[in-house]
């Protein structure tokens, strides 16, 4: 005779782990009575007691030992395949990003989008310069700059603006305190995010200053390594809010009268990629956190 009674099984399995019926009718949601009445069914269709029974307490037979081994087995394999194909019809994203921005910005509030959003798996791709995202396999990409990218390719979006500043370490900062910025900004290494930026040819325009590149410029593309490097005193660069951290604890200085009010961080994605659901509802996540409002 073939075994019918599987929703008994699970009862089974939830009563061997509390070894009190009670608190598996609490867990079950169901009465006490219910639940013994269940175990009853099973032990009458098995053939033999699965629990023995006293006053006090339960213990499993050792029939109903070997039961619930195999039978915890089963269903935990039948729970990983139903966590698997749930999965394999999650929509899925990959978004590439410098970790800068990851780490300082993003991280904080990803355990919303992922909360709200259970039904979309997240892929977060480091990146250090935007790079052909089919290519690459991203849908989208977050940079930072002025949003003026020649590529007919790609849609541009800001997510917000992020004014950025010359940031300099502490003793370079008291240099310029103490001589003014003009004095002392062409004895240093100007850092840059990348060959041909124009973030530092912007600020000298908005400081009034002559812009001379130097022989002895660094380009340094990961902007977590350039913050480690300006601390250090190697060089200054241009940063903005998100390095408050190091501001606050004295580690960095950043010259407020100059900013370069048009840089921020965009939204970058193939043109038409919007078109698919899920990057629309990363797209209105973002943007959403981004609104101060």
């Amino acid at each position: 005779m073939r075994f019918r009674n599987f929703d008994n099984l699970r009862s089974f399995i939830v009563v061997a782990g509390h070894l009190n019926m009670g608190a598996a009718a609490d867990e079950l949601n169901l009465t006490k009575g219910a639940i013994s009445y269940q175990i009853q069914q099973l032990e009458a269709e098995l053939g033999f007691d699965v629990f023995s029974r006293s006053k006090r307490k339960l213990s499993l037979t050792e029939k109903g030992s070997n039961l619930l081994q195999v039978c915890r087995t089963l269903f935990d394999n039948v729970e990983r395949e139903i966590v698997a194909l749930r999965q394999q019809n999650r929509d899925r994203i990959t978004i590439g990003m410098a970790t800068y921005f990851a780490s300082r910005w993003l991280s904080p509030r990803l355990m919303h989008f992922i909360t709200e959003h259970p039904e979309i798996g997240l892929r977060i791709q480091p990146l250090v310069d935007l790079m052909d995202l089919r290519a690459n396999d991203l849908d989208l990409a977050v940079r930072w700059g002025k949003g003026e990218w020649d590529d007919e390719t790609l849609e541009t979006e800001l997510i917000f603006q992020c004014p950025a500043l010359l940031t300099a370490s502490r003793e370079i900062g008291e240099q310029i305190t103490a001589q003014g910025v003009a004095s002392v900004i062409n004895r240093q290494t100007l850092l840059h995010d990348r060959d041909g930026s124009e973030a530092w040819m912007d600020w000298f325009d908005a400081a009034g200053l002559e812009w001379s590149p130097g022989s002895n410029d660094l380009v340094i593309p990961d902007p977590n390594v350039r913050v480690q490097a300006v601390i250090d005193g190697q060089g200054i660069a241009l940063y903005d809010f998100l390095v408050d951290d190091e501001v606050r604890a004295g580690r960095l200085y950043q010259y407020q009268p100059v900013k370069l009010d048009a840089y921020g961080y965009y939204l970058v994605y193939p043109r038409g990629a919007k078109s698919g659901s899920a990057i629309i509802t990363f797209r209105d996540w973002i943007m959403q956190e981004a609104d101060p409002g």
